[in-house]
């Protein structure tokens, strides 16, 4: 079982955290409560967790030293932060600009751990390949892409945008002050799009039910009690380049007259809630466009000019493939020069003909196993959908492992889980066999 770190010495909130995991259907970690100094450093360097809890308003855990190690650590770039804190003593966007270079990817106030603590965990390990990409393919490749389907929850929605704002910081490709500008801008535009495209939203019945002293969290989940709204999604997606990223946020509402809309924001004033999120996604791109059914916004960012010393020219010459549907990757008993990094897509495994799995993203490489012990192939891959791939010489790969060791250990931990769950579905086909025998 992964373990979850909980950095934080605070036994109400420690409980808190405990009943929410409770009442989680999955769980699918085990907690580890850290809430001494010595013990942080000895969690984070040896078990190598993918998440970790710290609870930033805690007055016994050594806050100001943490931050600094984080920020100056490069391996500790590669777990997602979630971050808590009183919402009585600390302000968001002050704590926002004090964490802008640590991978924090969301932060959640003491009321909304019970509701969205276990949320949050979900998001960010169905969506681990992210986080690793951010180091891995900026290392590879001159571009990436990613994507979400969020439904119509505003809480969760920092969420979505904090990993693909800190994903693009932690790259390099903007500063940590611009970060936290962009995960707001990224985060209004979402929520635009359930507020107003999803939920159909005017901005009259928005102005009336706040001023009668309702919410608009609460008044989307009163529009989401119509179970064809729940339904809808806002669909993020984005893709990075050297000079400039794009993100394409687009609703499943029927949109909305464009033109009105600028007329409308042009005569309001800048601190109005009304029109916020394209207001700072304006100032804060180099290009903002609506589809024109208005159901969809581009945004278009210039990426900074990087301090950092360049990649090796080998990683950039990498082979991006992009693959359809149907179309076979490799070959059972081929030769297996190349290792395959999925940047998106859905495989299927087939062994003597016969399926015997799936990879998708999350699973990040495929083709490893041969590919590492220089044997042939053991399966075949086939494009279950159209998809996207790093082809990666050996060459390229033994380099990168040595010049940043890390990657190493994650391709040990990646091939430890592919063992531990081949070895699951070994024990249940075991299982189903002998029930069969039995009857």
């Amino acid at each position: 079982m992964k373990v979850l770190g909980i950095i934080s010495s605070d036994k109400k909130l420690n409980r808190t955290i405990e009943q929410a995991y409770e009442h989680w259907d999955e769980k699918a970690y085990k907690l580890v409560f850290i809430t001494h100094e010595d013990e942080i450093y000895e969690f984070i360097n040896y078990e190598l967790p993918e998440i970790v809890v710290i609870n930033f308003s805690d007055p016994e855990i050594p806050i100001e030293s943490l931050i600094t190690r984080l920020e100056d650590d490069a391996w500790l770039h590669y777990f997602g932060v979630i971050g808590l804190y009183d919402q009585d003593d600390i302000d968001e966007d002050d704590l926002l600009l004090k964490l802008k270079e640590v991978n924090v990817l969301t932060l959640l106030n003491a009321y909304r751990i019970r509701s969205h603590l276990m949320k949050s965990i979900e998001i960010i390990r169905d969506n681990y390949q992210i986080i690793f990409q951010r180091g891995f393919a900026s290392k590879i490749m001159e571009s990436s892409s990613g994507s979400f389907s969020i439904s119509n929850d505003i809480l969760a929605v920092p969420i979505y945008a904090g990993i693909a704002a800190t994903s693009l910081s932690q790259s390099g490709k903007i500063s940590p002050d611009k970060k936290m500008h962009l995960q707001l801008a990224l985060a209004e535009l979402i929520v635009n799009g359930i507020e107003h495209g999803n939920c159909e939203v005017s901005y009259d019945e928005k102005t009336e039910f706040m001023e009668n002293g309702g919410s608009v969290v609460e008044l989307v989940a009163e529009k989401c009690k119509n179970r064809k709204i729940s339904a809808k999604q806002v669909h993020m997606e984005w893709e990075i380049h050297n000079d400039f990223t794009k993100y394409i946020i687009r609703d499943e509402g029927s949109g909305f007259d464009v033109a009105e809309l600028n007329e409308t924001l042009k005569m309001q004033d800048e601190f109005s809630l009304h029109g916020r999120g394209i207001r700072m996604a304006r100032h804060l791109s180099k290009e903002i466009y609506y589809n024109k059914k208005g159901n969809q916004v581009t945004l278009v960012i210039e990426n900074e000019e990087q301090d950092q010393q360049p990649f090796p020219l080998r990683f950039r010459k990498e082979e991006i493939v992009e693959v359809k549907r149907g179309e076979i990757i490799f070959r059972e008993g081929e030769e297996s020069d190349y290792l395959y990094y999925i940047i998106s897509g859905k495989y299927y495994v087939y062994h003597r003909r016969k399926r015997v799995g799936q990879l998708n993203q999350n699973d990040i490489f495929m083709g490893e196993m041969s590919f590492l012990l220089s044997n042939k192939r053991n399966g075949t891959i086939k494009a279950a959908d159209n998809g996207k791939l790093i082809k990666i010489s050996r060459k390229a790969f033994v380099t990168l492992v040595r010049d940043y060791p890390y990657y190493g250990i994650f391709l040990s931990r990646l091939l430890a889980r592919r063992l531990a769950r081949s070895n699951e579905q070994n024990a249940q086909l075991t299982d189903k066999i002998k029930k069969l025998g039995n009857n």
